[in-house]
């Protein structure tokens, strides 16, 4: 909203511009779950079913990346995919 003098703005917003319902997610999470629950996914699939787990991570952290802009999604990404490879060769080693 501008004054009568000039492009200054007066600092007040048209109602309802800007304003979430109360308890609305903002739009930057304030949270890493989806990033954390990719690690412990990733983690686990060096060890147990890494097709399901492994994938289910990098799923989980590219959501994370590119939905919830979360801080820990690149290093979720990096260990989910180390793990889904990492359990698949430690499964063909092993067989």
């Amino acid at each position: 909203m501008t004054t009568q003098y000039g492009d200054r703005p007066t600092g007040q917003q048209p109602h309802g511009a800007g304003q979430q319902p109360h308890g609305a997610p903002q739009g930057t999470a304030t949270g890493n779950v989806l990033s954390i629950i990719a690690m412990v996914l990733g983690v686990i699939s060096l060890l147990f079913f890494p097709i399901v787990f492994g994938v289910i991570g990098v799923i989980l952290a590219i959501i994370a990346k590119t939905v919830r802009h979360e801080r820990l999604a690149v290093p979720a990404l990096v260990v989910s995919a180390v793990g889904l490879i990492g359990g698949l060769l430690l499964g063909a080693l092993l067989a």
